[in-house]
């Protein structure tokens, strides 16, 4: 039926129309659009991969950038307006000398106004990983060098908290992509290896499987963390420890795939496609698959954000990434002292897109399970 007839049908009649001649993946999306949670939790997630890809543009300072004269600063908002009307703007930063400790801390001098500027120049660094360049979104004119734009304050060695979150975000959410794409492709194949073969191909698997889940995961990530040697670079501890991650969370994905596999392997399409000389491969990842992708739908979305918290408990505990890396878990490590969180709860604040990222990815893969889901 051609779009001009369509359009010719009554209203009730073009909607019956339009539905039976929609493929899959509109109907797909018609149905997740309804999941308004969902939709918000796209939002969420889309926003936290924008920051991660322009991490370094949005970041105010050089994260790594340590400065003893800026220790425990804490935040600092951005005044839009002064007496001359609209005039973003920071207040400078004086020292005060604490009579009791006699620390030199330094507090908001309202006298000092530091020019807030868009697209400012400040440390170097490579646009996707490409092209360099020093612009930034956001910058000041002028100021000294304890002077700066502290969204979230600062650390113990003087380094600014929200610069250090925004590449930290890039960092743990692409190893908890790089972890589900490894454990997603191991689930689905060793999987659906055992499920379409059976035999002793699937007592081999599954005896595996029950070895790897049996294992504790704490003393299991200890044990694997605590043999990377100390003299790796930051790349390969971040490739170790994704390869770690993926290795231990493929297990429930592939039982899930051997499951559905045992149901279908005896099904009409999947004999006419053996008669038609089509490869094992092709039968698992061309017509099984498919078939259930509602199912896969719901284990990646429960993955990616366990993938997450793996990376960030790691680094939290000290076994996984290591400074000069940057992630949310090397950021928690600071605030595992009561007595430096007493004098700076701003620590905590990495503790917050954890949980945002964590719930989002819960929300989205419940909207993307029942919208994918045929029985639904």
């Amino acid at each position: 039926m051609s779009a001009t007839t369509i359009a010719a049908l009554p209203d009730g009649a073009v909607a019956e129309a339009r539905f039976a001649q929609a493929t899959q993946l509109q109907l797909t999306w018609w149905r997740f659009r309804r999941h308004k949670l969902a939709m918000v939790s796209l939002v969420v997630v889309a926003l936290f991969y924008s920051v991660a890809v322009f991490a370094d543009f949005l970041a105010t300072s050089d994260p790594h950038a340590t400065d003893a004269r800026r220790s425990f600063i804490p935040p600092q908002g951005i005044h839009l307006f002064d007496d001359s009307g609209f005039n973003p703007h920071v207040y400078g930063l004086r020292g005060v000398r604490d009579p009791r400790s006699f620390k030199l801390a330094y507090t908001p001098d309202p006298a000092r106004k530091l020019p807030v500027r868009l697209f400012a120049q400040g440390y170097s660094y490579h646009l996707f990983g490409l092209f360099e360049t020093d612009i930034h979104l956001l910058g000041l004119e002028g100021g000294a060098r304890t002077d700066g734009i502290f969204l979230l304050g600062t650390d113990q060695l003087g380094r600014d908290l929200f610069s250090r979150m925004m590449v930290a975000t890039r960092v743990s959410l692409s190893i908890g992509l790089a972890g589900v794409a490894l454990s997603l492709l191991l689930g689905v194949l060793l999987g659906g290896i055992s499920g379409l073969y059976g035999g002793w191909v699937d007592t081999l698997i599954q005896r595996v499987i029950e070895v790897l889940r049996s294992i504790p995961t704490i003393p299991l990530w200890m044990g694997l963390a605590a043999a990377l040697p100390n003299t790796w670079s930051v790349t390969q501890v971040y490739l170790a420890i994704t390869v770690i991650i993926s290795l231990i969370g493929w297990t429930e994905l592939a039982r899930v795939v051997r499951g559905r596999f045992l149901s279908l392997r005896e099904e009409d399409f999947v004999v006419a496609a053996e008669l038609a000389g089509a490869s094992q491969m092709r039968i698992i990842f061309r017509h099984m698959l498919p078939s259930f992708a509602s199912h896969v739908i719901a284990a990646v979305s429960l993955a990616l954000p366990a993938m997450i918290v793996s990376e960030t408990s790691l680094s939290f505990l000290g076994l996984g990434l290591r400074p000069p890396a940057v992630s949310w878990g090397i950021l928690l490590q600071d605030a595992q002292n009561i007595q430096v969180l007493s004098g700076a709860p701003w620590l905590l604040s990495a503790a917050v897109p954890v949980t945002l990222v964590i719930l989002a990815f819960n929300f989205l893969g419940d909207g993307l399970r029942d919208a994918a889901d045929p029985y639904g």
